[in-house]
This record gives structure tokens, C-alpha cells and sequence, in this order.
């Protein structure tokens, strides 16, 4: 059964390569006092205005800077000062190099900057200037005259580098690929991540998060605590049905195949994005069985 990630990761590359190939158009949205969400291609980033400059989360792909730059002046002539990286995937950390050289700081949790770090040296392409100069392990907090910012570190959930980021004056949460808006997660397993860790993010998320609260997805439209508990409901509900299966014994390629685990969310779309229906099956089946045979082990 492990066949089906041959498939789904060229359908990655080729989806990624035509998406290079189309013409990125940024666009910027306010999201409260000096806060906005910037969508372009790749991670949502978050962005805020203060006296030091731009505080951006996550910056897209190194092509999109300089058009990310562009856009950013619409907000304000002040530079990029400081940047947070929400995890080491690309399509949110890519921009970091171009981003430190206009003078940007770099922050991210301990274990991203270890990911890319070894990534960078696995490609033989090493690029010290894009790697976090600043990170922390279970959080930070952050002072600007007009916000108080802090980062949570969430364990092995997108990955096991993942933060949070909270704006308490202007109640808004950056979640970054801890939370795909109406879409099924993508999970990366190989990089720490785990389906209990994902679902202990939202729940951590939710106990930030008020009635009030505006969400940043990692992809997808701003989001509030109501898509939220959605999206953690969905969660709970396919990996309970999935365990469920395991303990009767199906196997992989069961699970994978059967349609019923997933079909009242397949219904509402959260299958139409990068992750289908088969796949996060597929994925919650190997997460589930990785943390069992874990437990065991103990």
C-alpha cells in the first residue's frame, strides 16, 4: 500500500511546478489594528506593523520575495525587521535568506532551524543566512509598544517544530500548517509529525482562541474558533473510526480503501485540497499503528 505516495508526491511536483510556471498574485487583507494576512503561494503569512519595522510569520517561496517585499510597502515604507518561521517546509521558510539580507531577523522553534539545517547539508546547498539566528524550545514572548506576541511550541504535530503564534492585544492566532481551513492536514510523518500531536495542537489552540479570536490557517481563508473546533472534530472523529479498525485488525491497505471512515467530511470538500480523502486514511492508519507500536515498546 505504501504505492499510493509514488503517486500522491508527483502529483505534489507536478501541481507545485505548473503553480510556478502561473503568475502569483499577492494579495493583503487587514485583519485587526496593524495585523494582516497576506496570501500568495505557499503558507498564509501573517503580518504586523510596529515601531521596529514589519514582524512577518512565514515569508512563502524565495521567487515571491521580492513581489512579497513589493506588497509589503502598501502597508509601510519601514523594512521587514523580524520574521518567525511556523515550521521548516519550504513553501514557508523559502523566503528566509532573501528576508535576512534586507536586514531581517530570523526566529523559529530549535527544531527548525536542525531540519533545514540538515536539509540544506543533505543538498549540499548551504545557505547560512536563511537558517534561524534566534530559537527557542517551548516558547517565546515578544514586546512592541502596541502588542505582546508569543509563540508556543506544539510537539510533533505538522512536524516537530511546529509554533503557534499569538497576538494577544490584537487577538489574532497564526497557526500555520497545524490547522488547513476546511481541508484535510497534510501530516508529515517523516519530520516528527503525528496525528495525536496534530490534534493536541488544536485542542492547545483552542484554549488560546476566544469567540472573538481571528485565525490565520497555515492554508485557507481566515478562520474563527467555530472552523476550528470544526476542523478538531474532524480530526478526533477519522482517527477514533481508524483505531477502531486497527483493533479489528484491518490493515493498511483496508483502511486505506475504505471510503465510509471519511465519507461525511468528504462530503463537505475537506478532501478537494493537497490531501485527499485516501491519503489522510492512509496517513492517521500509519501515524496510529507508528504511536501503538511506540507504546509498546515502553
Amino acid at each position: 500500500m505504501k504505492k499510493l505516495l509514488i503517486p500522491a508526491l508527483f502529483i505534489f511536483w507536478f501541481t507545485n511546478t505548473y503553480a510556478q510556471q502561473k503568475e502569483v498574485t499577492i494579495t493583503i487583507d487587514p485583519i485587526s489594528e496593524n495585523i494582516y494576512m497576506l496570501t500568495g503561494q505557499g503558507g498564509n503569512i501573517g503580518v504586523f506593523k510596529n515601531e521596529k519595522g514589519l514582524f512577518i510569520i512565514d515569508d512563502q517561496f524565495a521567487r515571491l520575495s521580492d513581489k512579497i517585499l513589493k506588497n509589503l510597502k502598501t502597508i509601510s515604507d519601514q523594512p521587514v525587521s523580524m520574521v518567525i518561521n511556523t515550521h521548516f517546509h519550504g513553501d514557508h521558510t523559502g523566503g528566509n535568506g532573501n528576508m535576512a539580507n534586507q536586514g531581517a531577523t530570523i526566529f523559529a522553534q530549535k527544531n527548525v532551524r536542525s531540519r533545514m539545517e540538515s536539509n540544506q547539508k543533505e543538498k549540499g546547498n548551504i545557505t547560512p543566512q536563511s537558517l534561524p539566528v534566534i530559537t527557542f524550545d517551548e516558547g517565546l514572548q515578544l514586546y512592541f509598544n502596541s502588542e505582546s506576541i508569543k509563540a508556543y511550541h506544539v510537539h510533533n504535530a505538522h512536524t516537530d517544530g511546529g509554533a503557534l503564534i499569538y497576538f494577544a492585544n490584537g487577538n489574532v492566532l497564526h497557526m500555520g500548517d497545524t490547522f488547513f481551513n476546511g481541508r484535510y492536514p497534510y501530516i508529515d510523518l517523516k519530520s516528527g509529525g503525528s496525528i495525536q500531536g496534530y490534534i493536541n495542537a488544536s485542542e492547545k489552540a483552542l484554549l488560546i482562541a476566544n469567540d472573538d479570536t481571528k485565525i490565520i490557517p497555515g492554508h485557507g481563508s481566515l478562520a474563527t474558533k467555530k472552523d476550528l473546533e470544526g476542523f478538531s472534530r474532524m480530526l478526533k472523529e477519522i482517527t477514533n473510526a481508524i483505531q477502531k479498525e486497527i483493533d479489528a485488525g484491518k490493515s493498511e491497505d483496508d483502511v486505506t480503501k475504505n471510503t465510509s471512515l471519511t465519507a461525511i467530511y468528504d462530503a463537505k470538500g475537506f478532501g478537494d485540497g493537497f490531501i485527499n480523502s485516501e491519503r489522510i486514511r492512509q496517513t492517521i492508519y500509519m501515524s496510529l499503528t507508528k504511536e501503538n507500536k511506540t507504546q509498546k515498546s515502553l
